[in-house]
C-alpha cells in the first residue's frame, strides 16, 4: 500500500502540472466568459474537509451569483436560479471542477478519491463513515461517476436538505467506503477513463433511491 501511495502522489503531481499548463488558454477563455456573464470573482473557494479531517479551501470556477450561499441551501438542485448561464454549461461538463488541479498540486486533494464534503455535513458522519477521511479527497472517483448528475437527483425531493442528509449522503459514503477497500493505481486509472466517458453519456445511471425522504413520508401520513 505504501508503494501505491507514493505512485499515486507522483501521478497526481505529473498530471496536475501537465494539465494546468495545457489548460491555461482554456482557463483564460472561461475567466472572460464568467466575468462577462455576471459580476463577481472568477473563482469560488469553499470550505471542505480533507484527509484526516483537515479543512482546506476547494477551488472551482464560479458558477453561481455572488452571495448565493446567503440566498438558499448549500445544496444545488436542477433549475436552481442562483446558477448563472455560463455556470450551467460548466456544471454540465464538470468544467468548474478543473481549478481543483491546484488543490491536487498542493497535496490537499488527489485526482481520484472520495468527494470532499462541507464541514457541516462531515459533522454528521458516524464513526464508520469517517473512514473516508483516511485518504485524500478526489476530483473524481467512484461516487462522482455514479452521481454525475446529482442536481437532477436532488430535484426529485421537496426537502432537498433532508433528502441529502438522510439518503443521498449515506449512500455516497457507502460507495466511497467501497472505493477505499478496492483502491489501486489501475483502479484509479479506470475511474478516470469512466469519468471522461460519463461526460458524453446521454442516459443517466439509475440510482436506487426513493423519491421521498423518510421525513417527507411521515409528514404525508
Amino acid at each position: 500500500m505504501k508503494a501505491y501511495v507514493v505512485l499515486k502522489r507522483l501521478f497526481d503531481l505529473i498530471l496536475a502540472v501537465i494539465s494546468l499548463i495545457m489548460l491555461a488558454p482554456l482557463f483564460g477563455i472561461i475567466a472572460l466568459a464568467i466575468v462577462f456573464d455576471s459580476p463577481g470573482p472568477v473563482f469560488y473557494k469553499g470550505s471542505r474537509i480533507g484527509k484526516d479531517g483537515k479543512p482546506f479551501k476547494i477551488r472551482k470556477f464560479r458558477t453561481m451569483v455572488v452571495r448565493a450561499d446567503q440566498m438558499g441551501s448549500a445544496l444545488t438542485s436542477g433549475g436552481d436560479p442562483r446558477v448563472t448561464r455560463v455556470g450551467r454549461i460548466m456544471r454540465k461538463f464538470k468544467i468548474d471542477e478543473l481549478p481543483q488541479l491546484v488543490n491536487v498540486l498542493l497535496g490537499e486533494m488527489s485526482v481520484v478519491g472520495p468527494r470532499p464534503e462541507s464541514p457541516g455535513y462531515v459533522a454528521l458522519y458516524t464513526p464508520q463513515q469517517r473512514q473516508v477521511l483516511k485518504v485524500p479527497p478526489g476530483i473524481t472517483g467512484l461516487t462522482q461517476v455514479q452521481f454525475r448528475n446529482e442536481e437532477a437527483l436532488l430535484q426529485r425531493y421537496a426537502d432537498v436538505e433532508t433528502a441529502y442528509i438522510e439518503m443521498i449522503m449515506p449512500y455516497k459514503l457507502s460507495i466511497d467506503t467501497e472505493y477505499i477497500a478496492r483502491r489501486s493505481f489501475f483502479y484509479d486509472l479506470r475511474l478516470i477513463v469512466e469519468t471522461v466517458a460519463s461526460l458524453f453519456r446521454t442516459e443517466e445511471p439509475e440510482i436506487g433511491l426513493p423519491t421521498t425522504s423518510s421525513s417527507e413520508a411521515t409528514a404525508v401520513q
